[in-house]
């Protein structure tokens, strides 16, 4: 396996280049690590960040679900083009 292939074909897998996979990724890794702040602040003081976690938590679950139904419909097309 190529050092090239390792980096590129998950990307690919979901549709995106190697940029445009490492920039959403990020914007999840951002999010999460606010939502976990969130949380552990609430932890220390309850009446602190009440919601922030579970916002959090369906806000990726949404965003992960439509990055999916676009790759699957990206495939889905790829697919009928190969045809």
């Amino acid at each position: 396996m190529g050092i090239r292939r390792l980096f590129t074909e998950h990307p690919a897998s979901v549709g995106e280049s190697y940029l445009q996979h490492m920039c959403a990724a990020m914007g999840f890794s951002a999010r999460m690590l606010c939502g976990a702040l969130a949380c552990f602040i609430h932890a220390l003081f309850p009446f602190t960040f009440q919601h922030t976690g579970s916002d959090c938590i369906s806000d990726l679950h949404e965003r992960m679900s439509a990055r999916r139904r676009g790759s699957l419909a990206a495939s889905m097309a790829r697919a009928r083009a190969a045809r």
